[in-house]
């Protein structure tokens, strides 16, 4: 398959944790480097992700998350990485034998290396703060 994006990032968060699966180039492009992380929801613990993807040159993030837990860490990496989606579980855990949060992540960031991930629809940052 055709590689879409060379430095990328899939997230499997939760309400406690942020499970984090970084896919770079390896030697060779069929074989990527997988960087696998573990971050607390805590405010210091999610900027230094978003510092370290920064760093990574990872422009590219795709996140799946069960009710809100979602919003904290997309509001901090809006502005500061270019592309940042919410997947929604069902358009990709379809395939059996995945039931963890690092092979989670690992084939969540694998979808978006190949842009096959579709994200929900997040309204301007304007109009979330009108809404409640």
């Amino acid at each position: 398959m055709r590689v879409v994006h060379d430095v990328c990032c899939g997230m499997d968060v939760h309400k406690k944790f942020v499970t984090v699966c970084l896919l770079k180039p390896g030697a060779r492009q069929e074989d990527p480097v997988k960087v696998m992380r573990t971050f607390s929801t805590m405010t210091a613990q999610l900027r230094q992700l978003r510092d370290w993807l920064k760093a990574e040159g990872c422009q590219h993030v795709a996140m799946e998350s069960t009710g809100i837990y979602w919003r904290p860490i997309h509001n901090l990496l809006e502005g500061e990485i270019d592309e940042v989606f919410v997947v929604n579980a069902q358009h990709f855990k379809n395939v059996p034998g995945r039931k963890t949060d690092a092979k989670d992540a690992a084939w969540l960031a694998e979808l978006l290396r190949h842009g096959l991930v579709r994200g929900s629809f997040i309204p301007p940052k304007d109009i979330r703060e009108l809404r409640p």
